[in-house]
C-alpha cells in the first residue's frame, strides 16, 4: 500500500483531525497576540506552527508521546544558538557550526524533532541575542504539551490501529532517525554553498532557518520524505507561503490575524498539492519576527529553496544508494 493511500486511510480513521488543525491555528493566533501586546514578539517562534500542527493532527507519533524531548530540544537548541551568536557574527562556519551542533544535541537527546535546528539557526540569521529567546520557545513548548496530552489520551488507540491500516510501522520520516550517514556529505555541502552565498550577497534569508529542516528531511530519509519526492514543488510552495505571509504581515502587522493568515494558507496551499510538509507552516510565520519584511523575505525563499531541489537532485543517486538497503523496513 502506498504511503498516500495510508495516509489518506489514517485521516479518515482520525475524526478529530479537523478540530485539532482549527486548534493548532488558534495556539498559534494566541501566542503571536501575546507576543504582540506584550513585547516579546520571539514569544512566537515560527517552528512552532509545524511543531503545534504536526503533534495535534499526529497524536500517535513520536513528538506527541515524548513531551519531555519536544519541549527539550528545541529550547536548548536555541540557547546554543544564542550563546554562539553573542560571541560570533554571521559566516558560513559559524552556520555551520550552528547546524553541527543542533544535529548533536538531536542525537544525544535521541530526539527526531527537527525544527530544533530552525530554533538554534535563528538567532543567527536574525542576529538575535537574548536568552528571552528561548525561555520564550520553552514557554510556547510546555503550553503546546498541556494542550496536547489530553488529545494524544483520546487517540492512543491509532498506535495499535496503524500498523493494520498502512501495513508498516505508524511512525513515518518524522519518528525516526536518519538510516545512513552519507547523507551528511552532500547535506552540508549544500549549506555551505548557500551559507556562503547568503553572507556574500548580504541576503542571509536565502537559507532562511525551515529551509534547514526541509534539506535535513529531504537528505536524511530520501525515500521516505514526501517532499523529496516533488522536490520541484518545494520553491511553489515556499514562494506561495512566504508571499502570503508577508502580505499578511503588511497588512495586518505582528498580530493574530496575521498569524492566522500566515498558517491558514500554508495548510490550504499544503492540502491542494497534497504534500505533508509541517516546515512549510514555519515559513508563513517567519515575517511576523522579521524587522519591516519585504518583497525580498519571498524572493530569497523562493531562490534558497530552488537551489534545495536542484541539490537534491543532483545528489539523490548518491544518497538513495545509501539508504537502498532501508528501503522496506
Amino acid at each position: 500500500m502506498t504511503g498516500r493511500v495510508a495516509e489518506s486511510m489514517v485521516n479518515r480513521a482520525l475524526p478529530g483531525r479537523l478540530a485539532m488543525t482549527i486548534v493548532a491555528v488558534l495556539y498559534i493566533v494566541a501566542l503571536a497576540a501575546a507576543a504582540q501586546y506584550s513585547g516579546g514578539r520571539y514569544l512566537l517562534f515560527p517552528g512552532l506552527a509545524a511543531l503545534s500542527y504536526e503533534v495535534l493532527t499526529r497524536p500517535w507519533g513520536k513528538w506527541a508521546r515524548r513531551p519531555g524531548r519536544l519541549i527539550a530540544a528545541p529550547t536548548l537548541a536555541a540557547a546554543l544558538g544564542i550563546a554562539i551568536t553573542r560571541g560570533a557574527p554571521y559566516h558560513a562556519l559559524t552556520v555551520l557550526l550552528v547546524v553541527a551542533l543542533c544535529l548533536l544535541l538531536l542525537a544525544v537527546l535521541r530526539s527526531t524533532v527537527a525544527p530544533a535546528i530552525a530554533a538554534g539557526t535563528l538567532p543567527l540569521v536574525l542576529g538575535l541575542k537574548s536568552w528571552f529567546y528561548p525561555a520564550s520557545i520553552a514557554l510556547g513548548l510546555v503550553v503546546l504539551v498541556g494542550i496536547v496530552l489530553p488529545w494524544r489520551n483520546r487517540y492512543l488507540r491509532m498506535d495499535r490501529d496503524c500498523p493494520k491500516v498502512s501495513g508498516r510501522h505508524c511512525a513515518d520520516f518524522l519518528d525516526g532517525p536518519p538510516t545512513a550517514d552519507i547523507w551528511i556529505l552532500p547535506f552540508f555541502l549544500f549549506l555551505t554553498v548557500l551559507a556562503v552565498c547568503a553572507a556574500a550577497s548580504g541576503l542571509r534569508l536565502i537559507l532562511f532557518p525551515p529551509l534547514i529542516v526541509l534539506a535535513y528531511e529531504m537528505f536524511a530519509h530520501p525515500t521516505s520524505c514526501p517532499w523529496a519526492r516533488k522536490p520541484f514543488a518545494i520553491p511553489v510552495i515556499c514562494f506561495l507561503v512566504s508571499s502570503t505571509g508577508w502580505l499578511a504581515v503588511s497588512l495586518f502587522g505582528s498580530s493574530g490575524l496575521a498569524a492566522a493568515f500566515g498558517m491558514m494558507s500554508g495548510i490550504i496551499v499544503l492540502r491542494l498539492l497534497h504534500i505533508h510538509m509541517p516546515p512549510a507552516l514555519a515559513i508563513g510565520l517567519l515575517p511576523l519576527v522579521l524587522h519591516s519584511p519585504n518583497i525580498s523575505y519571498p524572493i530569497s525563499a523562493a531562490i534558497g529553496s530552488g537551489a534545495l531541489a536542484l541539490a537534491f537532485l543532483f545528489s539523490r543517486p548518491i544518497i538513495g544508494q545509501g539508504h537502498a538497503g532501508f528501503r522496506t523496513r
